[in-house]
């Protein structure tokens, strides 16, 4: 049996899985995964890996993951070119908070996202977005250069 470890949260009980810390450092130095979406169990009171993008899939493959009616953290791997024709690559963190969701879901995101955010050391850019308007590539690119 493997022994996972979970930090808690103490302004909302939450914890976050030591599975997240390892999924987004995969993510940010060996580049093995576009996106990932995390979720908060509210059963285990832990914040949780609930999707892992391929490096292949592209922005809309994470819109196309994120729930229309509930809230979700997502961080998510933005390659560009510069001006200079140099290739970047920046790190974003996504507050993902539908108008349509519950209120309970709202508050328990909001309450844990700067406990899950500490843990995710390396993050460029966060966006919070309360609809795919307020989430578009262009918002990105905008933010990145």
């Amino acid at each position: 049996m493997a022994l996972v470890r979970s930090y808690s949260n103490a302004s909302s009980g939450m914890g976050v899985a030591a599975e997240c810390k390892e999924t987004f450092l995969e993510l940010q130095r060996k580049k093995a995964h576009r996106y990932v979406i995390f979720k908060i169990d509210e059963k285990g009171k832990e914040v949780i890996v609930e999707k892992m993008g391929a490096v292949t899939e592209s922005f809309d493959d994470l819109m196309d993951s994120l729930p229309e009616t509930d809230c979700r953290y997502a961080i998510y791997d933005f390659d560009f070119v510069t001006e200079e024709n140099c290739q970047k690559s920046k790190i974003f963190f996504i507050a993902w908070s539908p108008s349509v969701s519950r209120i309970r879901s709202k508050m328990l995101y909001a309450t844990s996202k700067a406990r899950f955010r500490q843990e995710l050391d390396g993050v460029h850019y966060e966006i919070q977005a309360t609809d795919p308007t307020e989430l578009d590539i262009e918002v990105l690119r905008e933010r990145a250069h």
